[in-house]
């Protein structure tokens, strides 16, 4: 009870340091001022062509497959769908972003949170700002390793940090099937700073390599995410002309347009995704398995109680 009470002083002290500083580190040029008659822009993300297949695990290759499998195709491969696109091909979870806004409405101060829940990172994308940090939380009963990356595709990948994260004590590990209420575990705060040149930031779990949870760095408050219909919506823009992304982690190209925002303008784009055309992945199910539980010394039960998936 002592430690989780010095942990939770220590995630109030970091964030208050934050506010200290004002929000951001050193040399940051992002200024808040008031916005009068700004505008609007609002859209919907599509992927050209069809999405690829998603990554699949098998779960016996991993720890913890009974609870994990929960999760499940049914015969014990686990699936890592970083796609999520619906009937129309429209996209959820693409980061839309304006690179170029100096000044404007206030840039919030909090830093994201991820949530380890049912061997899952939740959000899958999400935003961060160089300088602060992330938060993780673990609500499995099981335990998770959180290793951390920045990368870029001209600069590669530099390890940011790696911290064990113990499994949650508020569920039962009696039943690993048993349907769970989720209640949040301690949680493990960490600071990092990218590196010159390198915006992306990714997380993968050690133990259980399906969980992956991705994000962009950004510059400013003038973002948005994608939904399930593949819509998103940024308000109180000054008017100005800007460079737009839009970005996917499983998308290597660039997608970005110049946009003019004028006062009052209520402005709307479209954006294409090129959906992968190279091999998306070397993780893919395999008929019969390598692996299969004769490995393990033991029977197991892998059934998907939360979610029957499909390939």
């Amino acid at each position: 009870m002592a430690d989780s009470i010095f942990k939770g002083l220590w995630v109030s002290f970091f964030v208050s340091c934050i506010v200290c500083v004002g929000g951001a580190p050193p040399g940051f040029a992002y200024e808040v001022k008031d916005v009068t008659n700004g505008g609007s822009l609002s859209g919907v993300v599509t992927l050209l062509g069809p999405p690829p297949d998603p990554k699949a695990y098998n779960l016996i290759t991993f720890p913890d497959p009974e609870y994990c499998g929960r999760i499940s195709t049914g015969n014990g491969w686990r699936l890592l769908q970083d796609f999520l696109v619906n009937d129309q091909r429209q996209v959820k979870n693409v980061v839309v972003f304006f690179e170029e806004v100096k000044a404007g409405k206030p840039f919030s101060i909090s830093i994201p949170r991820v949530e380890a829940r049912d061997c899952r990172f939740q959000p899958f994308t999400t935003i961060v700002r160089s300088g602060h940090g992330i938060e993780v939380i673990n609500m499995d009963p099981v335990m998770h390793d959180i290793q951390a990356y920045e990368t870029s595709q001209q600069q590669g990948t530099r390890v940011l940090f790696n911290s064990p994260l113990p499994f949650n004590h508020r569920h039962n590990r009696g039943d690993m099937h048993a349907d769970h209420d989720h209640k949040p575990s301690t949680s493990l705060v960490r600071q990092f700073d990218l590196s010159k040149g390198r915006k992306t930031f990714v997380m993968q779990c050690g133990f259980h390599a399906y969980m992956e949870s991705w994000a962009i760095a950004v510059e400013n408050p003038y973002y948005a995410f994608t939904d399930a219909t593949g819509t998103f919506e940024i308000d109180h823009i000054p008017p100005g002309t800007y460079r737009v992304q839009a970005w996917h982690p499983s998308v290597k190209a660039v997608i970005a347009k110049t946009v003019v925002i004028e006062p009052g303008q209520n402005l709307s784009l479209t954006f294409e995704l090129p959906a992968p055309t190279e091999r998306h992945t070397a993780h893919k199910i395999r008929t019969p398995p390598r692996y299969t539980s004769a490995v393990l010394g033991r029977p197991i039960d892998i059934q998907p109680l939360l979610e029957l998936q499909r390939p």
